[in-house]
């Protein structure tokens, strides 16, 4: 049977391989090397869960089939400029094959239910370009875009530079 529940620090072993999982599906997508750096989480893992756990203005969730932890979710609280909360869902996973059974449903339902109880102005999550998925599944929930983020890296791909650095070696040279 599919439930969620808010985490304990006995979950943290659950918590960290779940949030590796999550980091290790994103990352080779668009977006994705930018936002494990930016918005993804970092190590030491236990201790972000602890202090996530801890936290009054965070809630951390799990996603369960028959008791076994197969997914995670954490809100936060952001303070906006007029003092009321805004919700910010920074995590939100469930195992690959525990997905479409409603794990994620009932985590968000939780999530949105304390943002509720926390008089949240709305609730905003981010979905990366091209993971139709993930944000459909926002939409189910009410949540729609409200911005959208574009970048340009300034790096050129390693095999540029190398290319680059070539070309600048064989024009150095001076012919006698």
């Amino acid at each position: 049977m599919e439930s969620a529940r808010r985490a304990t620090i006995a979950d943290l072993p659950e918590l960290e391989q779940l949030a590796r999982e999550a980091i290790a599906e994103l990352l080779p997508t668009r977006g994705g090397a930018l936002w494990a750096q930016t918005l993804g989480r970092h190590e030491p893992m236990a201790e972000g869960f602890q202090i996530d756990l801890t936290d009054p203005g965070r809630l951390v969730v799990v996603g369960c089939v028959d008791d076994v932890i197969v997914g995670y979710g954490m809100v936060r609280l952001q303070g906006l400029p007029d003092g009321r909360p805004l919700g910010v869902v920074d995590d939100l996973f469930t195992h690959p094959e525990a997905r479409g059974i409603g794990i994620g449903e009932v985590m968000m339902d939780l999530l949105i239910e304390w943002c509720r109880e926390h008089h949240c102005t709305g609730i905003d999550a981010v979905a990366l370009p091209g993971n139709r998925h993930t944000k459909n599944f926002f939409e189910t929930f009410g949540l729609t875009a409200r911005a959208i983020v574009v970048h340009r890296s300034l790096e050129a791909p390693p095999e540029l530079t190398e290319a680059a650095d070539e070309a600048d070696d064989a024009s150095s040279v001076v012919e006698p």
